[in-house]
């Protein structure tokens, strides 16, 4: 009887203690300059995550394929298959892909969303994808320095979707590729909290790592191991709390713009058409 009436008054004590309390709001910030910048007037903010809790790309990535390997030749082959794509449509799409500077490239993913993404409307939303960049870009460069491999169209020697910046891609690790990390990231975050466009942000997830082939910049196996970067990422991203406040933020826009009936500004009818038409020749 003693025991169970001491069993009760803690009980009593701890439910009035946490009738008393409030779990501390944690904050999300959505002003840029807040926020700050990873290198003074890059334009790219930082990351939720400290260096030190970024997913070791050396450790989890094998190295890229050896000289003379099928690994390689298979990375050749797709490159002369997808870069054929420049020119039309789908090498279009994958030019504009490239951007990751924002505002231009919160609208990537509108037409799989189905709704626009901006600073001024969805503020939580674009943060959300802009710090994210920062995440898992820079988790891609342990194993980038380590390897350094040469880009497709530089051993090609032929020419890319975006020659303004050849000369300094041509300066940056291949192995993996930071733009599939970003990618696949997004797709992946946004996929959790829109679910029911999960198919669509997936599958244009995928387009857009598979856009640094179309453009030769990157080799098949940079961005299948890109992909895995990104997804690491995320699974760390979910520890943080500032992360996990951002998406329930970003979750109650796209609940309150769909209430709305706002509808993407981009030509997702072309987008559709440019992407079933790699979708039939992608490996």
């Amino acid at each position: 009887m003693q025991s169970t009436t001491l069993a009760a008054a803690l009980a009593a004590t701890l439910l009035l203690g946490a009738c008393g309390t409030t779990a501390p709001r944690v904050a999300a910030p959505t002003s840029p300059a807040e926020v700050g910048e990873l290198r003074a007037g890059s334009g790219y903010l930082k990351g939720y995550l400290p260096a030190a809790d970024l997913p070791d790309s050396l450790a989890l990535l094998p190295a890229p394929p050896a000289t003379g390997s099928a690994a390689l030749a298979a990375d050749g082959a797709t490159f002369r298959t997808l870069t054929a794509l420049q020119g039309t449509p789908r090498g279009a799409l994958a030019a504009q892909d490239a951007n990751l500077k924002f505002p231009k490239a919160a609208e990537v993913f509108s037409c799989a969303l189905g709704m626009p993404i901006s600073e001024e409307a969805t503020p939580n939303l674009n943060m959300l994808l802009r710090r994210t960049l920062a995440d898992a870009g820079s988790a891609t460069y342990k194993a980038k320095n380590r390897y350094e491999r040469t880009r497709p169209f530089v051993v090609f020697k032929a020419r890319s979707c975006t020659p303004g910046e050849e000369a300094e891609l041509a300066k940056d690790g291949s192995y993996p590729s930071g733009h599939s990390a970003v990618g696949w990231a997004w797709a992946l975050v946004l996929s959790e909290i829109a679910p029911d466009r999960g198919n669509a942000l997936l599958q244009r997830g995928r387009a857009f790592s598979q856009s640094r082939a179309i453009c030769g910049v990157h080799w098949q196996s940079d961005i299948e191991n890109g992909r895995l970067i990104g997804a690491a990422t995320v699974a760390k991203l979910h520890a943080n709390p500032v992360f996990q406040a951002q998406m329930a933020a970003a979750q109650a826009e796209i609940a309150k713009a769909r209430a709305t009936g706002a509808v993407p500004t981009r030509d997702c009818g072309a987008e559709a058409k440019a992407l079933a038409t790699s979708e039939l020749i992608a490996p």
